[in-house]
This record gives structure tokens, C-alpha cells and sequence, in this order.
């Protein structure tokens, strides 16, 4: 339940398995010993943490495939553009098609491998140190490689989404990596599912301010986008 929504109340969670409330808060803490849940009052939401590539892109595949296709008609037909090491990207790298005039920056293998299979002829990788665990590039040469072009668009994506900070990371070396290609950009377009809203993660990452468009699976009058409406453009 919590992988599928991202969080769970005492409440709903014990009327739907028929169970006590005392079992759902003990079975919870123990989530959250093992860093899979943060306890918040009533329940509990996702832990934002690393977890591999693979395991990611597995979760809410529906919801990045809907993502994908609105920022698809986003995407630029010529000129450069970034592409961050998140999944929901990833789902974007996928739906691209062939590009030929193109040139498309990504600390990530994964994006990489992707955007080479969906036929983007100018795929380039940063470089830098392998995180094992993400499946990102980061470090001082991944950073500085984001830095020497410059793009027309940034496609990012966030371990979480929250109106006080913006969006975050898990770890302090992908959002630097992140911030140099925000640096570069005359756009920056951020796609997060609905289970990343108010559900902030670790590392400081991109500002509102910084931020010119958020890209989610929901109808863009959904009442859970009510909080970013002065923030940014929805879509």
C-alpha cells in the first residue's frame, strides 16, 4: 500500500486489511526502522532514500508514462537539452523517438541507453563518479560537463516535491549535478508524480523560483495541485 500511494493513514489502512490500528502503527514503525517509511502523524509516507534504478522505474509506471507524454510536446526539435537521472526522465528518454539534430546531456547510463534505443543520435553522457546505488554520474566531473553547454530545457525530476523548499534529492552529490545543469538552461520543466507532492526529501534541490513548469500525471484542476498554483505553471 505504501509503495502503490505513497502513504498510508491508521485508520483506512486497518479498516482495508481488517486489522487494528495498534498492528497497522507497530507494522509501521518497524517500515520505518527499516528505512522504508517516515512516520507522520496518523501514518506514514514513503522514506526518500536511494534506491537502484531498476527498482524505481518499476514503481508508478502509469503515472511517468502520462508525464512523459505531456512533456514529450515540450521537448525541442533541434539545439541541446538536459536530462536528469530520475526515472520519471527516464520515462520521457524512452517515448523521445528518433532525433537527429538533437543533442541531449544526461548523468545517467540508464537515460543514456535509453534515448540511444528510442534513436536520439546525439545521446551524451557527463561522465563523473558512479553512484552504484542511483545509477547516476555525479562528482566533480559530471558537474562540470553539465556546465559547459548550455540548454534550451532541463527536464528534472526529485526524490520529493514540497511548497516550502521546492524540489529534493537524495543525496547532496545528485543535486549538485542537477543545480549545474539548472544553471545552463533558459527552462527548467520539473515532472513528479503525485505520490512526490509534499513529501520532501533529503538533499536541497531546485527552488521554485528556478522552476518555470511542474509536469504531473494529474488533471492540472486536481485539487492536490491547489498548494503550487502560486508557486508555478501546472500542467
Amino acid at each position: 500500500m505504501l509503495e502503490r500511494a505513497g502513504s498510508v493513514q491508521l485508520s483506512a489502512a486497518a479498516a482495508e486489511l481488517g486489522v487494528s490500528e495498534m498492528t497497522i502503527r507497530r507494522d509501521l514503525d518497524g517500515l520505518e526502522q527499516e528505512g522504508i517509511a517516515r512516520r507522520v502523524r496518523g501514518g506514514a509516507t514513503r522514506a526518500v532514500g536511494p534506491r537502484p534504478f531498476g527498482e524505481r522505474m518499476a514503481q508508478r509506471r502509469q503515472a511517468k508514462a502520462r508525464i512523459a507524454q505531456k512533456a514529450r510536446d515540450l521537448v525541442p526539435a533541434h539545439g541541446a537539452i538536459a536530462l536528469d537521472a530520475s526515472t520519471t526522465v527516464g520515462s520521457l528518454a524512452e517515448q523521445l523517438g528518433q532525433r537527429d539534430d538533437l543533442l541531449v546531456m544526461t548523468n545517467s547510463w540508464e537515460n543514456f541507453a535509453a534515448l540511444r534505443r528510442a534513436g536520439v543520435a546525439k545521446a551524451t553522457l557527463t561522465g563523473g563518479q558512479a553512484d552504484d546505488l542511483t545509477g547516476s554520474l555525479v562528482g566533480p566531473m559530471a558537474c562540470r560537463a553539465a556546465a559547459d553547454v548550455r540548454y534550451s530545457t532541463l527536464f528534472a525530476s526529485g526524490a520529493g516535491v514540497d511548497v516550502e523548499r521546492g524540489a529534493s534529492d537524495v543525496s547532496l552529490e545528485e543535486a549538485q549535478v542537477k543545480l549545474e545543469f539548472a544553471r545552463g538552461a533558459e527552462r527548467v520543466i520539473l515532472l513528479a508524480d503525485a505520490t512526490k507532492l509534499g513529501n520532501p526529501g533529503m538533499a536541497r534541490g531546485l527552488e521554485w523560483s528556478g522552476i518555470d513548469l511542474l509536469v504531473t500525471e494529474l488533471d492540472p484542476a486536481d485539487a492536490r495541485l491547489d498548494p503550487y498554483r502560486e508557486l508555478v505553471e501546472i500542467l
